[in-house]
């Protein structure tokens, strides 16, 4: 019952920040230069057929009754119609969002599973040759920015070697894929986000670990002979997850932004493709309807962060 009140205690909380993260995405959308009817009529762009463009599409109104008029329809679940794409937003939404949720949820299952084994290992063998190398291997990918990393893996797997694809989600001349060539086409992008994000994730859980390793329990377990496998798996890492947990759901933002990058980069077709293409377009309804998922999302992987940290350490209590 604590944790249902909890939970609906914090979701309450959310929404003021979801309005302040519309309002203001909705505020900076609009005092760029530009707008979505310049884009559209190109070079034959008048200020006679702006104005009639942005009269048609309701532009011309003041930006708060803009914002007031779109709020009224979002909480009816209407997220608006798409200027450039002619479909609805939602529509557009839940055809790319899959296909993102597919490549950031196989990087966070992977990355995490791989997290740990790097972690565990550097903090067990903390000091030695082997933390040393992996240090620097970790250090490295941390440092090397996505776009670059993207470009290395095309030109040794797609140019060099021709082993995977080097974009999209299926081949050109077969428009009815199976799952392997799918499979196929998302092992570069998800490498990306995958390499990427294992650097921080394991720095902070061997950090964690190491610090564990000094508690009192610990040594009290080793002086009760308990197997070394055993301290270190029971012991020390159920405790060190916690802020593993903490940093997973702070980086889902982080994730979304990573795979606009890695969409772009390997032209794969989800919700950051969608995102750059509206941003090029100036396609308010989209780049809002994209801004409120991922705010949505932000607020839902804390929560879930904090319903985790729960389950992992019973002292902690939901009030």
């Amino acid at each position: 019952m604590k944790m249902i009140r909890y939970t609906l205690h914090r979701v309450l909380q959310a929404i003021p920040t979801m309005i302040g993260i519309t309002l203001l995405s909705f505020i900076l959308m609009h005092i760029v230069p530009g707008g979505p009817a310049t884009v559209m009529l190109g070079d034959k762009a008048t200020p006679q057929l702006i104005a009639q463009i942005n009269r048609s599409l309701g532009l011309d109104k003041p930006i708060y009754v803009q914002y007031l008029i779109w709020i009224s329809k979002l909480l009816q679940g209407n997220l608006g119609y798409s200027y450039s794409y002619h479909q609805s937003v939602t529509s557009l939404i839940a055809l790319n969002l899959p296909r993102t949720l597919i490549l950031v949820v196989s990087a966070i299952v992977i990355s995490h599973i791989l997290a740990i084994f790097v972690g565990v290992f550097q903090a067990a063998r903390k000091d030695t040759r082997f933390d040393y190398g992996i240090t620097v291997v970790i250090y490295f990918l941390y440092a090397m920015p996505t776009f670059w990393l993207g470009v290395i893996l095309i030109s040794i797997f797609s140019i060099g070697l021709n082993w995977l694809p080097s974009g999209g989600i299926s081949s050109p001349l077969n428009p009815n894929p199976g799952f392997v060539s799918y499979v196929r086409h998302m092992i570069l992008p998800a490498s990306v986000l995958i390499l990427t994000t294992i650097p921080g994730w394991s720095r902070y859980l061997r950090s964690s670990m190491i610090e564990t390793m000094l508690q009192d329990y610990v040594r009290t377990a080793h002086a009760k002979g308990l197997r070394q496998a055993r301290i270190m798996i029971r012991h020390i890492l159920r405790n060190s997850l916690l802020s593993l947990v903490t940093l997973i759901g702070m980086s889902l933002p982080g994730l979304f932004s990573g795979a606009l990058i890695i969409e772009m980069i390997f032209n794969y077709p989800g919700m950051g493709l969608l995102f750059w293409t509206a941003a090029q377009n100036r396609d308010y309804p989209i780049l809002l309807g994209i801004v409120t998922l991922v705010g949505i999302l932000t607020i839902l992987g804390n929560l879930l962060s904090d319903l985790l940290y729960g389950w992992l350490d019973p002292r902690i209590k939901y009030q």
